[in-house]
């Protein structure tokens, strides 16, 4: 798979660590985010791994800032992305089988460095469980962004 990763400066040794990690699982990283000690608002790299997960340019999104949220906000502003900021293994497995999340956010700030591979090993080994229920209610969503023109 191709991951889209992307980070503002309170995460750049986190994204480091989490770079190790998804080359390890033998996926292929589309980097966007910012430098070690270099700034940039979070709302760039959101949107940058966004686009490239709306447009199939990358399968799976990673974003890193210091809470998870911002850069999460910034993702879901474009059209087709399901992103949540999440700082724990369960959520992470439950955006994947129930939401078919296709973007995880984490906190550099909120979670360490193996908490953080576990979240998102989880992300990237879990896939969509299909159940009618939950594809109904992604549905749901899909025809919000069509109705208010995201």
């Amino acid at each position: 798979m191709k991951i889209a990763i992307g980070n503002d400066h309170a995460a750049g040794e986190l994204k480091t660590t989490i770079m190790d990690l998804i080359s390890e699982l033998g996926h292929e990283i589309i980097d966007v985010g910012a430098p070690i000690g270099e700034a940039i608002d979070y709302p760039i790299p959101g949107e940058k791994v966004g686009r490239l997960v709306a447009s199939g340019e990358a399968d799976l999104g990673v974003l890193i800032c210091g809470t998870g949220v911002g850069i999460s906000l910034a993702a879901n502003k474009v059209k087709g992305i399901r992103a949540a900021a999440v700082s724990d293994t369960a959520t992470a497995r439950l955006i994947r089988e129930h939401n078919n999340a296709n973007v995880i956010a984490i906190g550099a700030r909120i979670v360490g460095s193996e908490l953080a591979k576990d979240i998102i090993k989880t992300f990237l080994t879990t896939d969509f469980s299909g159940e009618e229920r939950h594809q109904r209610r992604i549905d749901l969503i899909s025809d919000a962004e069509e109705r208010f023109g995201k």
